[in-house]
């Protein structure tokens, strides 16, 4: 069995975090994806993200009608700041005998040598990067290479980890972020065809991203 993560703060979960996952299954044939919503992400432990529980549900509203994807409460139930490395320890735990795949943005790559035990890290699991840049910017298709001997079509512009086995997935952009949702909703503007109709009747229902509210 192959599993894709895709780990986040999911505040809230729009469109950018689907569309192309779904994409990217396609070409890698997921078994099943795991959307994994943090209990607090390391690199934005100054951001007061919504309750756990409500950004769980916006999850799972938004991923319901597809097959084979998930979401999982592991990070929420064990709380703190959330460590994709332990995460995986678990998972390899609860899936015993499956290959995982990490999906990341392009924009993190530069990162990956900063999250926690990145030599653990990079043992338990390859990463799959999806283009958050315009599309088109690398060659089509599925790339794979270890970051000491890269294809020269790929983006040099993010520099990858060594040791790490990095699959780059060409895919169409989604110009959509939380940042912008949470924005209009507190503005009073429209959020219809960013996220799921009904991610976006239960942002309403319970008030979130309002002057004073999470």
């Amino acid at each position: 069995m192959r599993i894709g993560i895709v780990g986040g703060t999911f505040d809230p979960f729009h469109r950018g975090h689907l569309d192309p996952v779904l994409a990217a299954r396609e070409k890698l044939q997921w078994d099943r994806v795991l959307y994994i919503p943090a209990w607090r992400q390391p690199f934005k432990t100054d951001h007061d993200a919504a309750p756990g529980p409500h950004r769980f549900a916006m999850t799972a509203l938004a991923i319901r009608d597809h097959e084979a994807l998930y979401v999982s409460p592991i990070e929420l139930e064990r709380g703190g700041i959330s460590y994709s490395v332990d995460t995986l320890e678990e998972l390899h735990r609860q899936f015993a005998g499956a290959d995982f795949d990490w999906i990341i943005g392009d924009d993190n790559l530069k990162d990956l040598d900063r999250w926690k035990d990145p030599e653990r890290l990079y043992k338990l699991a390859r990463f799959v990067v999806l283009t958050r840049l315009s599309a088109g910017s690398r060659e089509s298709g599925v790339g794979e290479a270890n970051a000491d001997a890269l294809s020269p079509t790929l983006d040099t512009r993010h520099p990858t980890p060594a040791r790490a086995t990095i699959v780059f997935a060409d895919n169409n952009t989604v110009p959509i972020s939380s940042t912008e949702i949470r924005r209009r909703v507190r503005a009073g503007e429209p959020i219809d065809g960013l996220v799921d109709p009904l991610v976006s009747r239960y942002i309403h229902h319970y008030g979130l991203y309002k002057e004073g509210q999470h």
